[in-house]
């Protein structure tokens, strides 16, 4: 997750290797913004072949990198 976030989003290789499970991400990293969630969605589908459906995503899905972790590791298992 860390290397999307630094490909897709410029997300600084610092910054990315900083983030732990409780690390804010949507309003706390800039380069996170409603735009940018649409692009993240699907490359985080492509590359771990997962389909994400819009009931799926809210603001806690965003809230924190462990949310989002947590959430790719559930959908990749299923």
């Amino acid at each position: 997750m860390r290397r999307i976030l630094i490909e897709v989003l410029g997300v600084p290789e610092t910054t990315a290797a900083g983030l732990d499970a409780s690390s804010p991400l949507f309003g706390a990293l800039p380069e996170i913004d409603s735009m940018a969630v649409a692009g993240l969605l699907t490359e985080m589908e492509d590359r771990f072949g997962i389909v994400i459906d819009d009931d799926e995503v809210d603001a806690d899905l965003f809230a924190t990198f462990g949310n989002l972790v947590d959430f790719i590791a559930r959908k990749a298992a299923a």
